[in-house]
């Protein structure tokens, strides 16, 4: 599964209008790992036990308890392309955590699905009709 850019506010609206809880994740300004994790718990609403490390947020994305129940989630990546030339590495790393825990979602068949969606938002992108399931999933081309 790989994430892509994709047009914000049809998916947004679309999210909404399904009963998804919708959070954004803004990385304007944003050049710091210590910065993107306080912004992604910000975002996230996470709990008090969230470290501000990878591993840490590898559990709370697949944890996802303390946010309100919904048919699903989307999580909104807005700003993000500074900080990918800021921090390629952790950009890249971020982006392998996000895939992950979609993925995680994708195949959780315990208790009612819950589905997790992740958008790397890019307001030129053409609008592909994407409605708010799981991500796309594309062959990864090296």
């Amino acid at each position: 599964m790989t994430l892509e850019a994709q047009p914000l506010e049809p998916a947004l609206a679309a999210a909404r209008e399904a009963g998804w809880t919708t959070l954004r994740l803004d990385l304007d300004g944003v050049r710091s790992k210590a910065e993107l994790m306080r912004r992604l718990g910000e975002t996230l609403r996470a709990p008090r036990w969230f470290g501000g490390n990878w591993d840490a947020l590898a559990d709370a994305l697949i944890d996802l308890s303390w946010l309100p129940a919904a048919p699903g989630r989307l999580v909104a990546v807005t700003s993000w392309r500074g900080y990918e030339r800021a921090r390629p590495g952790d950009w890249e790393t971020l982006r392998e955590v996000l895939e992950e825990a979609v993925d995680f979602w994708a195949r959780d068949d315990e208790g009612p699905p819950s589905p997790l969606t992740v958008l790397l938002a890019d307001g030129v992108a053409p609008d592909r009709g994407n409605s708010p399931g799981p991500a796309r999933r594309e062959p990864r081309r090296d």
